[in-house]
Parts: C-alpha cells; sequence; structure tokens
C-alpha cells in the first residue's frame, strides 16, 4: 500500500458503516487520516449487523465463511481476535420435487434420482472445472442460463438452476452474468477439506463480533462514528468534493469522501449542477430481500443450506444457519429476493411467517406449529445488485470525476458476490487510491 501519511487536517468522510466503510475507517485512520463515520443505522455492520431475536444475538441476514476468506482472517488477528474463527463440517441438499437429497459431492450427485447419467457427468464436469478456473473475462459476455445448457445441457438447466434464478432475479434471470454464478460456485467448490466435505466457517459471537470490534478499533484510533444519521447531499466546488451535508442538518467538511452506501442512494447525493455524474450509477439495478427468520425447536434437516426445485415452493432455498454455528433454539433464514416492484414485496409480514413455515413443513412433514418459537421479518429494498452480462463495464471507476470523491459498494469487486473478505480487501484498495491520487496531484504540480 502506498505511504498515505497525512497531518490531522486531511479529513476523510466514510458514508456507510457496513464492512467495506468500516474497514475504510480502520485503514484511513492507520494512515493518518482524521476520519468521521455517517451511519444511516443506529449501529454498525450494515447486512453483518445484529438484532435481539427473541433474546438470541444474531445477523438480520445471515452470514458465513469460506476457507478463501483470508482478509477476514487476517483482520480478525490484526484486531486481537485470532481464534474467533471456527470452521464446521457442513451439508447441503436439495430438494427436488417432494424429495430431499444429499447434494454437493460426487455420490449424492450419482445417486440423485431423475436425473440421466449423461447429464450428472456433464453437470459435475462444470462444477469440478469451475473450481479450478481463474479467468472469468468471457464468461461476463455470456448469460449464465446460456453456459449451463452449453456444459450441463437443457434438462440439468430445468431441472437443477431454472427455479433457482427465476426466484432470485425474476425478470432479470435470463440475463444473469456467468461470471457471477461461476465464481459463487468457484468459492464454495474451494471451501472443502476433500471432494467429500466442506467446511465453512463462523465469527464466535457472530458477524457483530468483528464489526464492534472493527467500530471499537475506528474509535480508539481517534476516528468518529455518526449513527441515526445519513449523507443527503455531497459538497463540490469545482469538481473537487468539500465536504457531506446529512439529514440532521450536520455539515462535515473534508478533502476526501468514501462512499460505501448501495448505489441506488448515490444519485441523490448529486445536485443538479452535477446531474451528469449520476448517470453510471443510475445503470446499476439492485433487487431486495424479504428475509424471514425462524426459531424452531428443532432441526427441519442437518444439512446448512437446502435448494429447492419444487413447483408448490416459491423460494429457491433456505438455510440452518444452526448447523452452522450453535444457537440456543434452532435458527432457519428463509430468503424471499425479488424486485422491489413486485406485488409480494410490500405484503404484511405475518404473510411471509405462515407462508414461509408452511414451505418448511413441505419439506419436513412431521414439524408442527408448536415447535415455532418464533419468528421475525427483516427487509432491503437494496439487497443484491443485478449483475447482468457485460456487467464488468458498467462499473464505474471508484475514483470518481470529482477530485477526492471515490465510491464503490459490493458490486465493484465483480464477479465476486457480496462479502465480508471481500469488502475488507476492496476498502484497502479504496484507502491506497487516495494516496496515489494525491501523488499524482504532487507529480503533476
Amino acid at each position: 500500500m502506498a505511504d498515505t501519511a497525512q497531518s490531522p487536517s486531511q479529513k476523510l468522510i466514510v458514508l456507510g458503516a457496513g464492512p467495506m466503510g468500516l474497514a475504510a475507517a480502520y485503514e484511513a485512520l492507520k494512515a493518518g487520516y482524521d476520519v468521521d463515520v455517517i451511519e444511516a443505522d443506529d449501529r454498525p455492520g450494515g447486512m453483518a449487523a445484529h438484532f435481539d431475536f427473541d433474546g438470541l444475538s444474531i445477523e438480520r441476514f445471515y452470514h458465513f465463511c469460506c476457507l478463501s476468506d483470508t482478509d477476514t482472517l487476517a483482520l480478525l488477528e490484526e484486531l486481537g481476535m485470532p481464534d474467533a474463527m471456527k470452521w464446521v463440517s457442513t451439508k447441503m441438499g436439495y430438494y427436488l420435487d417432494g424429495h430431499l437429497i444429499r447434494w454437493g459431492d460426487p455420490v449424492s450427485l450419482l445417486q440423485a434420482p431423475g436425473i440421466d447419467i449423461v447429464t450428472k457427468v456433464r453437470y459435475g464436469l462444470q462444477m469440478f472445472l469451475s473450481t479450478k478456473r481463474s479467468d472469468w473475462e468471457r464468461l461476463d459476455k455470456i448469460s449464465a442460463k446460456d453456459w449451463f445448457i452449453g456444459w450441463s445441457g437443457q434438462k440439468a438447466y430445468d431441472r437443477l438452476w431454472r427455479r433457482l434464478l427465476e426466484l432470485k432475479f425474476y425478470q432479470f434471470a435470463d440475463d444473469i452474468s456467468a461470471a457471477w454464478i461461476w465464481q459463487r460456485i468457484k468459492r464454495l467448490g474451494n471451501s472443502r477439506k476433500s471432494l467429500f466435505e466442506e467446511r465453512l466457517g463462523y465469527i464466535e459471537g457472530g458477524s457483530q463480533t468483528l464489526m464492534n470490534a472493527l467500530a471499537e478499533a475506528i474509535t480508539k484510533r481517534g476516528g468518529r462514528i455518526h449513527y441515526k444519521d445519513r449523507a443527503t447531499h455531497l459538497r463540490i466546488e469545482d469538481m473537487r468534493v468539500t465536504g457531506v451535508e446529512t439529514a440532521s442538518g450536520a455539515h462535515f467538511e473534508a478533502e476526501h469522501v468514501i462512499s460505501t452506501i448501495p448505489t441506488p442512494y448515490v444519485p441523490d447525493l448529486f445536485d443538479e449542477a452535477h446531474a451528469q455524474l449520476r448517470a453510471p450509477y443510475e445503470k446499476i439495478k439492485n433487487i431486495g430481500v424479504v428475509c424471514v427468520l425462524h426459531k424452531l425447536t428443532r432441526p427441519i434437516t442437518d444439512n446448512f443450506w437446502v435448494n429447492i426445485s419444487d413447483t408448490r415452493i416459491d423460494i429457491p432455498g433456505f438455510v440452518e444457519f444452526s448447523n452452522l454455528r450453535p444457537t440456543d433454539g434452532h435458527v432457519v433464514y428463509v430468503p424471499y429476493y425479488m424486485p422491489q416492484t413486485h406485488e409480494k414485496f410490500t405484503r404484511d409480514d405475518e404473510s411471509f411467517v405462515d407462508e414461509s413455515f408452511g414451505y418448511l413443513k413441505t419439506v419436513d412433514p412431521s414439524l408442527k406449529r408448536e415447535d415455532l418459537l418464533a419468528s421475525h421479518v427483516g427487509r432491503l429494498r437494496y439487497a443484491q445488485p443485478v449483475c447482468e452480462t457485460g456487467f464488468a463495464e458498467m462499473i464505474p471507476d471508484p475514483v470518481t470525476p470529482v477530485k477526492g470523491l471515490q465510491i464503490a459498494d459490493t458490486c465493484f469487486y465483480y464477479p465476486e458476490d457480496r462479502g465480508v473478505s471481500e469488502s475488507i480487501r476492496y476498502a484497502r484498495r479504496l484507502v491506497s487510491q487516495i494516496g496515489d491520487a494525491r501523488q499524482d496531484e504532487h507529480d503533476v504540480a
């Protein structure tokens, strides 16, 4: 990383206190900047933040770690928590047309009912080679649908992938980039001790343990985190950022601003005089999520993740989080991803609770209502970027035409999907680029 040490007069504002924003603030403080973080929520963490779920502190939206998450491991060690990561042997299941089957290893694939042997071999070969592949530029130009059909055939796509994509992306399903889905396959495929053992990790106490440690490290180094406020306006003079105004009426002056808030919120930060700067961020689509949590008296399966392809069930799967991180009661996440314009997005919480519990009961008919201890429904308008074919060219340079202003969110490290480790790594890049930009200005002078 470039030497970016500055005097305290060099002020930096970070928008958003999710993993990327917190990591950027922490790295900037180490580099000598005077840092303020502005966060609309009342706590740090963003999508990794916890809430009180019937007496249990747990993530609003499920998180897990893979063996390749070296940036998370390094940060935990730097913050004095080298043993906080716990690794668990996890399993994956597939609910296919009324049957729950084991999934994720060669034997399970060969034993899967209703799939011919040629399709199984083609599918298995595609999954295996995906874990070995490193180039992704060609995959960015083709759709996941065409990639799956080209490798595994129409039967495999229709039976194993179609509903997963359609129930997450709806009208965008046929245009999702193959590079995006490939990276997800590779990340999970390489998080294995062997072909027959998947290993995933969780941070002891949950993701909030790391988020709180980062927030504490920021304040100890003199940084300030302003909760329950949000940036409403970027102050720009002569194409140089000079500060940020917030909903509370506060004005923060700064030479540098790093925005890590979801890109759909970015266009509103620019006034009419700089309306031309909105265009790149307006092109990036996002879908929302309604995430239902159930606390049960017992497990439904022994899997961490269960994919679903069954016409009676309108979700692509569910996560039995307690099969990864031990909890009091058995916690299951049931995410409904969908466009914010979908008619279901504004349904009342109780309808989601009843429907999702009914889906779990379909998978396990022995499940009874008295097994349900508590439920919670969380919503986000912007939860998942829609990574279309050619998405790499849609991502603008995080270093904007406005001097001192950088803008990024989780889609900027495409084809990697949203993740804490990826956000930590990208935050380091953002901070290092401040120093690079200042060095360029110095060289010109």
